[in-house]
């Protein structure tokens, strides 16, 4: 077995650590042990891969980096798994309604779509894997309220799904041995009001939680505010039933416990 990591970010990095000694990697910088996506020895490695993750996100452009420099490769590897970390963005807003891998697709970057939809068709052993918001060790609401106040916004009936960094590793590793190609939403059970998740957050830490605030009080940025225009509730039934993966941390409570016993021990 050989994994081409294709973008050794926060979540594919913890699944190349899942195989030590057989895991080539590709970064946007050179360095040592790992490739850019322009390097000449590139070609040979996706050939020579038997399984391969991207996890690199749609440039500025809306083009895919790795599929304009390397679609055509990938396309006519013999891996026996390829994929692809996608998001559950591409739903767009659904009213609070669940979606899931039938759903129709409408979100608001179409990169991010184009990107999904082409990753479906390169590849006969392609899995896109759909996230929602990611959380885990220094990257978790925990951290946020470390380094300061956050603020939580009161939107009724407004919820979003989010999934532990390892539940994300610990079902792409099921689908290496279980599942067919196709497309999988990765997300905990309990889609849940951001405003809660920092309120429990908080009352781990023993410290009070930011009042909460109106929209238009917070005076977010675009970007923040373009996120509370969408709202839905992401299904991970298709994970379970065909892949077997039972989840570490069904809920938010579950895996801030445990992002906090990562942080005193």
């Amino acid at each position: 077995m050989h994994l081409l990591v294709l973008g050794l970010g926060y979540t594919a990095a913890r699944f190349a650590a899942a195989f030590p000694g057989a895991v080539t990697a590709v970064r946007s910088r050179p360095g040592p042990d790992t490739l850019t996506l322009g390097d000449p020895a590139l070609p040979g490695v996706i050939a020579a891969a038997t399984h391969i993750l991207s996890s690199v996100p749609p440039a500025a452009s809306g083009d895919d980096p790795v599929l304009v420099a390397h679609g055509d490769a990938i396309a006519a590897a013999p891996a026996r798994w390829v994929g692809y970390l996608s998001s559950t963005g591409v739903y767009g807003d659904a009213a609070g309604a669940w979606v899931d891998e039938a759903a129709p697709l409408n979100g608001r970057r179409s990169g991010r779509l184009a990107a999904d939809e082409a990753w479906q068709a390169l590849h006969p052993q392609a899995r896109v894997f759909r996230l929602p918001g990611i959380y885990g060790p220094g990257r978790s609401a925990l951290d946020r309220l470390r380094a300061g106040p956050v603020a939580r916004i009161d939107l009724p009936g407004h919820v979003f799904s989010r999934v532990h960094v390892d539940d994300i590793v610990g079902a792409m590793l099921a689908s290496l041995r279980r599942g067919a190609p196709g497309i999988y939403n990765l997300c905990d059970d309990e889609p849940a009001p951001g405003e809660a998740v920092t309120a429990f957050a908080a009352q781990l830490l023993g410290v009070a939680p930011a009042p909460l605030q109106t929209l238009d009080a917070a005076q977010l940025s675009p970007m923040g505010r373009a996120f509370y225009g969408e709202c839905r509730r992401v299904a991970n039934g298709k994970m379970t039933r065909d892949l077997g993966y039972d989840l570490r941390y069904p809920d938010y409570r579950d895996g801030l416990r445990a992002c906090l016993g990562e942080m005193t021990s």
